[in-house]
């Protein structure tokens, strides 16, 4: 039943991704607030998709430690989901990606549009740069910046390092960093068109506050995130079996 589900799901998803980014095509001529707008519409869609046909619910902890408006939010990264749902937790969230991503024809024009802070992996110095140089105008217009320190997704299980980009924003724009636990791999794993019943679990963390070093920072921003990480997995796993 579940990989049944899963395909129906999966059907939906894309009928809708299709049909949104068509309908706002004519909004790449106008302000990026209505681009902006249909990101939240698709990920309300995509939610109310998951939850009707697959039995997947999402619960949101931890959302007082967030700030409105601007911040950095430092993400662990299991699924597909994360991409997508920050546009919902968020306003208009700054979301760093791969600068590759920028060449897909219309989910590429939309990142453009709404300014979403693209980093080129090759370009060491010059990379990182931009990057903060971008991340900075983000805070300059109030908007949350959404990192996801491993850079890419992880397996359930599997501890991947955290990269330097996290450091940098940490250290130079001098902005509190609240860390976000999860459990999306265990419903929804990277690299798979199976999607489990159960309850995502997003939670935001107390932010760590500017000023600690470099290396003490990265120590307790990837403790915090993994050992909440597990218990979520944990959690999620046990009322999954239960």
């Amino acid at each position: 039943m579940t990989q049944v589900r899963s395909i129906g799901f999966f059907i939906c998803f894309f009928a809708w991704s299709v049909l949104m980014n068509l309908a706002f095509l004519p909004m790449l001529a106008f302000d990026r607030i209505w681009i902006v707008r249909g990101q939240t519409i698709w990920t309300n869609g995509i939610i109310f998709l998951l939850r009707t046909i697959c039995d997947l619910r999402l619960e949101i902890r931890g959302e007082e430690y967030l700030p409105k408006g601007a911040a950095i939010v430092a993400a662990k990264h299991q699924s597909a989901f994360e991409t997508m749902i920050f546009h919902r937790i968020t306003c208009d969230p700054a979301i760093i990606m791969k600068k590759e991503l920028l060449n897909i024809p219309v989910y590429g024009w939309y990142c453009r549009k709404t300014k979403m802070i693209a980093v080129d992996r090759k370009g060491q110095a010059a990379a990182l740069k931009s990057m903060l140089n971008q991340a900075q105008e983000a805070l300059n217009d109030h908007r949350p910046i959404i990192i996801f320190p491993e850079g890419t997704r992880s397996p359930l299980y599997e501890d991947l390092p955290f990269q330097p980009g996290v450091a940098a924003l940490y250290s130079k724009l001098q902005q509190p960093v609240v860390p976000v636990a999860l459990n999306t791999g265990l419903f929804w794993p990277r690299r798979s068109f199976l999607c489990r019943p159960g309850v995502m679990v997003i939670e935001f963390l107390p932010p760590i506050e500017p000023g600690l070093d470099r290396k003490v920072f990265m120590t307790e921003l990837k403790t915090r995130i993994e050992e909440k990480t597990q218990a979520l997995v944990s959690e999620g796993r046990a009322n999954y079996l239960s």
